[in-house]
């Protein structure tokens, strides 16, 4: 496992990012007091598919984002397009979240390729899990949305055992999507979630 990386983390040129401001202090202040720290680097990339796991509590969404925050990542992620209404709507946009519409006649899948052809920058996290609860599969979306738009994907994880969030080495998509995921599952083995493992 990687060392340590005392926030702010430094991010990489071309990957997409927020300016340093007040929100990123406080976040990097409450990530501080409540022992979470950074480990890995993240990578030189414009787009990427960023998988989070092991994904079994709705804290890993609170860490996840307090971190996005402190480091200045901009990071979008997908949410219910029924989420998206009143005042939530514009906390949630801010934050990075994208409505989606699961009744449209593109796919959540063509919905996000679409996303990264039109866009120069764009990461986009992803639960492969898509569930808190314990599975023995992936879904498979992340890898076809990586796969169709031609960018990596990067494993980021959440160890509760000592409070790290941290970024794993990148994968390219070779084809063979079973393959892949077992690789990318092998990964996530030592790493121990708020309730279970990967």
């Amino acid at each position: 496992m990687s060392r340590p990386i005392p926030l702010p983390a430094e991010l990489p040129a071309r990957m997409p990012q927020y300016p340093d401001g007040l929100q990123r202090r406080v976040c990097r202040l409450v990530l501080r007091l409540c022992g979470w720290h950074l480990a890995g680097q993240f990578p030189d990339f414009p787009k990427a598919v960023l998988i989070a796991a092991p994904h079994s509590s709705w804290w890993d969404g609170v860490w996840g984002l307090l971190m996005k925050v402190a480091v200045g990542a901009e990071i979008h992620f997908m949410g219910k397009q029924e989420l998206f209404h009143g005042p939530l709507d514009s906390l949630l946009r801010r934050l990075g979240g994208m409505p989606i519409d699961r009744s449209a006649t593109l796919g959540v899948v063509e919905q996000m390729v679409g996303q990264f052809q039109q866009r120069g920058r764009f990461w986009l996290a992803i639960a492969p899990e898509g569930t808190r609860r314990s599975v023995t599969r992936w879904k498979s979306g992340f890898w076809h949305i990586a796969d169709q738009a031609g960018v990596p994907i990067i494993p980021g994880y959440f160890n509760y055992a000592d409070r790290t969030i941290g970024i794993g080495p990148s994968l390219v998509t070779s084809g063979d999507m079973e393959a892949d995921i077992a690789r990318l599952r092998a990964f996530y083995a030592p790493f121990k979630g708020k309730h279970r493992n990967a």
